[in-house]
């Protein structure tokens, strides 16, 4: 597994780890994903999506919050990666993070797993 981290936010802003796994991009963003940090996993996901890795897993596990921003994101490169074949796979959303997802209906757009054991291919 390749691992690189993307940026150098403060502690309690985001941290993205990347790494290749079972043929998908697993992106794990840690913090808070909002206006300011966007940029941070932006990044990796297009830099997945044009090494043509179609199949991201967001391990949203550590994600603290996530704004419009970040939900913009995110829609963005599920855009990406639908058009390509693949899709855009969210895993373990705590509540905060769930609820904005909710609320705008954007989980209804993405596959949402429980478990990243059931988001990778097995």
């Amino acid at each position: 597994m390749d691992r690189e981290h993307i940026g150098s936010a403060p502690p309690g802003r985001l941290r993205v780890e990347v790494r290749d796994v079972a043929g998908s991009a697993l992106l794990t963003p840690v913090g808070e994903l909002d206006h300011h940090t966007a940029e941070l996993l932006r990044t990796p996901l297009d830099g997945a999506l044009d090494a043509g890795r179609a199949r991201l897993v967001v391990d949203c596990s550590g994600l603290e919050f996530c704004d419009s921003t970040g939900l913009n994101v995110l829609l963005g490169a599920r855009l990406r990666a639908d058009a390509a074949g693949g899709g855009v796979h969210l895993v373990a959303m705590r509540p905060a993070v769930a609820r904005v997802f909710h609320i705008t209906g954007a989980d209804a757009v993405f596959t949402v797993h429980e478990t990243l054991a059931t988001a990778l291919p097995g």
